[in-house]
């Protein structure tokens, strides 16, 4: 999703996305204003031979530098900390999605129905529509509903991977004989893709795919999927 000069992060899509961004422009305030205050006592010092005497020698002084950045880093520290629990929380899930990362492509179960599974492959470059994004299009989309708390519990079968949506702010890798396990909330419809874990052979080419939709649209998809075998998605 393109970003104004590209410089800012990209619009969230889930609560825990937006406090990442306010705590992203939280620190980068605190940052800024480290920065032009330590730059203007730099050149003030240097400039001046007194003051820089009077500095280097005022025991109290030195005390308020060593205090004061302790502070800033408490105020740094607080939201953190609050970010990193709300990451590690997973509050009581209406609908259990199960991703299984294989050499190299995804799998997908629908845990909370019947025969509602199918594997997700990216679309190669000479098949792709013209409406399509080259590299980060799959033929079976991952449909979610929206405003409805999922969770998603990620393994493997071979080799390491990582299922990773950034608009949502999320990430967990993928670990063959273990299960992690990820909670979120979508806000608003869309297509949300990415691809990561660029390292090894075809690593980069399975993209995941997330399609938001209402819970009516997504009743209706989870009919019409278990209508169909699962062979039909593959």
């Amino acid at each position: 999703m393109a970003t104004w000069a590209s410089l800012s992060l990209q619009d969230s899509t889930s609560p825990i996305m937006e406090q990442m961004i306010f705590f992203h422009d939280h620190v980068m305030l605190v940052l800024i204003s480290i920065l032009s205050f330590v730059g203007y006592l730099m050149l003030t010092l240097f400039s001046n031979s007194f003051i820089n005497r009077y500095m280097l020698e005022n025991q109290p002084i030195e005390i308020i530098w060593t205090s004061i950045p302790a502070v800033i880093l408490i105020f740094i520290a607080l939201p953190s900390l609050r970010l990193l629990y709300l990451l590690d929380e997973v509050n009581n899930a209406s609908l259990t999605l199960k991703t299984i990362g294989h050499q190299w492509y995804w799998s997908y179960e629908y845990s909370d129905f019947l025969q509602v599974e199918f594997d997700s492959y990216m679309i190669p470059s000479n098949e792709l529509e013209n409406s399509g994004f080259r590299l980060l299009d799959v033929d079976n989309r991952t449909v979610l509903p929206m405003n409805t708390q999922t969770r998603v519990l990620v393994t493997a079968a071979d080799v390491i991977h990582s299922w990773t949506v950034p608009l949502l702010e999320i990430k967990a890798d993928a670990t063959p004989g273990r299960l992690n396990q990820l909670s979120f909330l979508i806000t608003r419809p869309g297509l949300f893709s990415q691809c990561s874990e660029i390292w090894g052979v075809n690593h980069s080419f399975m993209p995941i795919v997330i399609e938001s939709t209402s819970i009516d649209s997504f009743l209706n998809w989870i009919s019409l999927s278990t209508e169909n075998s699962p062979d039909d998605w593959k």
